[in-house]
């Protein structure tokens, strides 16, 4: 059996802080021509999963929560001076729409159903002590096809005890001309919901 190791108090605080459903309402009610109205979920997997932290996470229109946009795994990783969050993506997600909300899909997912997105693992560092700053790690290889047209992910993220800051951008490999994502600022997400006391610490 694989021993999970120690993880830092940093890593910790991050999984707690991003366990949750997040909205954009606030943001969405103040400028409704340039923004829609988004849930982020991110819920903790079972330990099992992974034999560590894990998240699956669902980006969905409040106004249809069984449809998710975008859909995810994701294996939390201590490399000591920051947090390293791999993501997954699934064979067949929508078999698995609505799992940040019901326990009963979540625990349907299995391991042999994800597949590694090559590129595309996130880089958290401390910000300050009430924040947390995140990127797509180096070497623009989070590849992702948008409009017949193959881009590289820019993502930007901060992280607090209540909140979720995210601006997605898409550039040309060759060019690195901006071709899609937000040139209205980020994404403004508020906790609505606390899903930290199912992360399984007791398990490390």
């Amino acid at each position: 059996m694989t021993i999970a190791p120690q993880v830092s108090s940093d890593l910790k605080t991050l999984c707690q802080w991003m366990a949750g459903d997040f909205s954009n309402r606030k943001q969405s009610d103040d400028r409704p021509t340039d923004f829609a109205h988004i849930h982020i979920f991110f819920r903790p997997l079972p330990f099992e999963f992974f034999n560590t932290i894990g998240f699956y996470s669902e980006q969905v229109y409040d106004y249809d929560l069984w449809s998710p946009y975008r859909q995810g795994i994701h294996r939390v990783v201590d490399k000591g001076d920051h947090t390293l969050i791999e993501n997954f993506g699934m064979n067949d997600p929508m078999l698995y729409a609505g799992a940040a909300r019901d326990s009963t899909i979540l625990n349907s997912i299995k391991p042999d159903i994800i597949k590694s997105r090559q590129g595309c693992s996130m880089v958290f560092r401390r910000n300050d002590e009430n924040s947390f700053i995140g990127g797509v790690e180096p070497g623009n290889a989070c590849i992702i096809p948008r409009d017949g047209v193959m881009t590289y992910l820019v993502s930007d993220v901060e992280v607090t005890e209540s909140t979720w800051l995210s601006l997605d951008r898409g550039f040309h490999p060759e060019s690195h001309e901006h071709l899609w994502g937000s040139k209205l600022g980020p994404l403004k997400f508020e906790k609505v919901q606390n899903f930290a006391a199912e992360l399984p610490f007791d398990r490390l």
